[in-house]
């Protein structure tokens, strides 16, 4: 087995990577620490992938943020990536405060293109509406662990800020931004 070759070139290379990595690191670290930083952190139950950022500071959201947050919310089916609208961030947010917690959300569903949504229906999926907001970016399907998912419903319905769907058998509470509404 012969040793990787370290040239000048490459060195200073990676010394810049490691540099940027650290600096983006203590950035991260720097808006956490920010009195009015809203973070979130997810795991998605589909895909496998976790994400734990700062979305807001004070009433700006952050863009590349955002853009982290459509991707890892976009479509599992498809891979479509959507807009999801902020307001969902806030009330996850706010969850966190009424639990007092900062456990990951696990995230079953968000972004659906039509297509998907389409085939969910033709299948049968129980609960998969036509004109569903998930194709909109404006629903999430979510678990907080630690959490009985009578009380997230109860916590979400009391903030009313938009719809609510208790999927006891399937194990998640939908959240939307639509009017305020429960089933």
């Amino acid at each position: 087995m012969q040793a990787a070759k370290i040239t000048r070139r490459s060195f200073i290379a990676r010394l810049a990577g490691a540099a940027v990595g650290a600096s983006l690191l203590a950035s991260r670290q720097a808006l956490a620490s920010l009195p009015a930083a809203r973070s979130l952190a997810f795991e998605h139950t589909h895909t496998g992938e976790k994400l734990s950022l700062v979305y807001a500071v004070g009433g700006d959201y952050l863009p590349d943020s955002l853009q982290s947050l459509n991707r890892f919310l976009r479509d599992h089916y498809s891979g479509e990536v959507g807009r999801i609208d902020p307001g969902l961030y806030d009330q996850l947010h706010q969850l966190q405060l009424l639990f007092g917690r900062e456990a990951p959300f696990q995230v079953i569903s968000a972004y659906r293109c039509p297509s998907t949504n389409d085939r969910l229906r033709r299948n049968g999926a129980g609960g998969v509406a036509s004109r569903s907001l998930h194709l909109e970016g404006r629903a999430l399907d979510i678990r907080l662990p630690g959490v009985a998912l009578a009380d997230l419903r109860d916590a979400a319905l009391s903030m009313r800020a938009g719809g609510v769907g208790y999927y006891a058998a399937s194990n998640f509470v939908h959240i939307d931004t639509g009017r305020v509404r429960r089933w």
